[in-house]
């Protein structure tokens, strides 16, 4: 068995907390506020949002180290084993809402989870990854998003890619609207390949490719005009993010049913989003497009 340093993972949680929000701040011109927090069976964490910035609606960027005896349904019904386990889980999560139409949501996370029990061995894994969801997508922002995921995880192993990719184009589907949350990106969990280090370092450099895949397409588009219309389409396009994070993400239940903070496991969603019944766009308007042409798992290399 490896060698499993907890320690080495919160240490670079929180410094990968810091440096995110420090460079969104310095692109926005705004602030984070802090909010610390404690959780009464068991840890706490530190949540961070910018809110009504000159670039960004709201921007969340959330740390959480929680521990128990006691691990939810939505974790043991997916992995048997890990019942009667006690277990910490540790992660930064983050999610962008731009105010400029034209400028992708985004959300990013990475974390590290173990279980352990009194004679056995702990099961721990890491898991991750980004993805993005544009509203008025380019072409050249979408190629450049995968083009940095690939770069990050390539080096530890040809095939990664190509699985992240697809598993990211699984987990962040909508079935009851049958198409994708966005044009994806990566997504792993239960990942311990080649042992702590090898794993962990995967993670950082997941970790580490956030800013530089999102960052340009913020300074790209953040200045393009807009219409009231297009910022409508915008907040009708949020209520999808809505309709999964509340419906289908793991992370959002897991958080719920573990007695999380719930000002922070909902710090996901936007600050304003609408619905609109039978909505459907003119066949040829860019509106259409967005469903049509880029929420399909797609390749983009």
């Amino acid at each position: 068995m490896s060698f499993i340093d907890t320690p080495a993972v919160q240490a670079y949680l929180l410094d990968l907390q810091d440096r995110i929000c420090d460079a969104l701040a310095s692109l926005d011109g705004g602030e984070f506020t802090e909010d610390a927090w404690d959780r009464a069976s068991g840890g706490g964490g530190r949540s961070r949002v910018l809110a009504q910035g000159n670039v960004f609606e709201q921007a969340g960027v959330n740390f959480s180290h929680v521990y128990g005896d006691n691990l939810p349904a939505t974790a043991t019904e997916r992995r048997p084993e890990l019942a009667g386990r006690h277990f910490q889980a540790l992660g930064v999560s983050l999610v962008i809402h731009p105010h400029n139409p034209f400028v992708p949501t985004s959300h990013a996370n990475v974390r590290f989870f173990i279980a352990e029990a009194d004679n056995a061995e702990p099961i721990w894994w890491f898991g991750g990854g980004f993805d993005l969801t544009p509203f008025y997508p380019f072409d050249e922002d979408c190629v450049a998003w995968h083009q940095v995921a690939h770069d990050a995880v390539s080096p530890f192993g040809d095939d990664l890619y190509p699985r992240f990719k697809r598993w990211c184009d699984e987990y962040f589907y909508l079935p009851h609207r049958d198409e994708a949350r966005g044009i994806g990106g990566l997504f792993f969990d239960d990942y311990d390949r080649g042992g702590f280090e090898q794993s962990f370092a995967l993670t950082k450099a997941v970790g580490e490719a956030y800013l530089d895949a999102y960052l340009p397409i913020v300074e790209r588009r953040k200045a393009h005009p807009f219409t009231e219309q297009q910022r409508a389409f915008q907040l009708y396009r949020r209520g999808r993010y809505v309709e999964f994070n509340l419906l289908h993400d793991r992370g959002t239940k897991f958080g719920i049913q573990s007695g999380g903070r719930t000002e922070s496991i909902l710090m996901s969603l936007p600050p304003l989003a609408r619905w609109e019944y039978g909505y459907k766009p003119p066949e040829h308007a860019p509106e259409a497009s967005l469903t049509r042409d880029y929420l399909r798992p797609r390749e983009w290399l």
